[in-house]
């Protein structure tokens, strides 16, 4: 695994940031973090890269712990963090030459940088200073620092922030197409983000982890989750429409309008149907709704 952390727990005073968080990353992956604001993610990117200590736990990058060898897994790492720090009173390419001369595993640091460059869109740019750039460019310059020393392990808090509809897009799929060759962990708070991208996710909800699972199966993760809504012409009572067969709740949403929770995934839609029919009931509406990763995000998460 290219990280790999276990029961990770970081306390400030009384408070416990993260709280025996334990997951695994690894090459060709790109792992999604989600998260309310204070739930503990940035923490969590901070101790897997060095930048703060943990309290208790381990957390490993390419075999190596992070405190016993900070060198080793630095090198191995490419960090961009929330608040993306960056030099504003530099050029851009001088900014990436700079950061480029930092990394003594950067063989042609000349090429590298202007690799860099073409892969984040930065080309019109790059004779700019930093300080003059919007925001959306600032985070591609962040993007390309990260990238420069080709690090087996890219870990992003928050990269898309501030890009416009046109950059998401490009740099949505850069992310993804380094995702095939590299490990890739990012916190996001856009769900379509996570649906695009990742192959796997990871929410944490006041310090602990609530859910790691694939985008596919996050979705069976909440009991009762498959929805149907349905309208009837004449008065129903709840009663009636939870005797249901693999009707597990009932809730109104209107006037004769209501929406029914199925037991585990069960296709209810039918057996609804057959109620209407024997009761001499007509339906208005029928439709099964499927929880989006927003759904089971607020599910997990309130």
């Amino acid at each position: 695994m290219s990280v790999k952390v276990e029961q990770l727990t970081k306390e400030y005073g009384t408070q416990k940031a993260i709280h025996d968080i334990s997951f695994e990353a690894k090459k060709g992956e790109v792992l999604g973090f989600l998260g309310p604001n204070g739930a503990g993610k940035t923490t969590t990117m901070k101790i897997v890269t060095g930048y703060i200590p943990k309290t208790a736990g381990t957390a490993t990058v390419c075999g190596f712990d992070v405190e016993q060898h900070p060198t080793e897994t630095r090198r191995r790492i490419g960090y961009l963090p929330e608040h993306n720090p960056l030099y504003k009173d530099m050029y851009v390419k001088e900014y990436l030459t700079f950061i480029a001369g930092l990394h003594t595993n950067v063989k042609n640091k000349r090429v590298r940088v202007t690799e860099m460059i073409e892969q984040t869109g930065l080309e019109r740019e790059q004779h700019k200073l930093i300080g003059s750039l919007s925001k959306g460019y600032r985070q591609r310059v962040g993007l390309a620092q990260a990238m420069l020393h080709e690090p087996e392990v890219l870990i992003l808090d928050e990269p898309t922030s501030g890009l416009d509809p046109n950059q998401l897009v490009e740099i949505r799929q850069l992310i993804k197409n380094l995702g095939k060759e590299k490990t890739v962990i990012f916190s996001t708070h856009i769900m379509q983000e996570v649906q695009a991208i990742c192959d796997r996710v990871l929410i944490i909800n006041k310090g602990k982890l609530v859910a790691n699972d694939p985008i596919e199966a996050l979705q069976q993760r909440i009991s009762g989750q498959t929805l149907v809504t349905v309208e009837f012409k004449e008065a129903v009572k709840a009663a009636q429409l939870q005797a249901i067969a693999n009707v597990a709740q009932v809730k109104s949403i209107g006037k004769q309008r209501w929406q029914l929770s199925a037991r585990s995934d069960k296709d209810i839609r039918a057996e609804i149907f057959a109620f209407a029919v024997a009761n001499k009931l007509t339906l208005l509406e029928l439709h099964q709704e499927v929880l989006s990763i927003e759904d089971v995000f607020q599910q997990l998460t309130k």
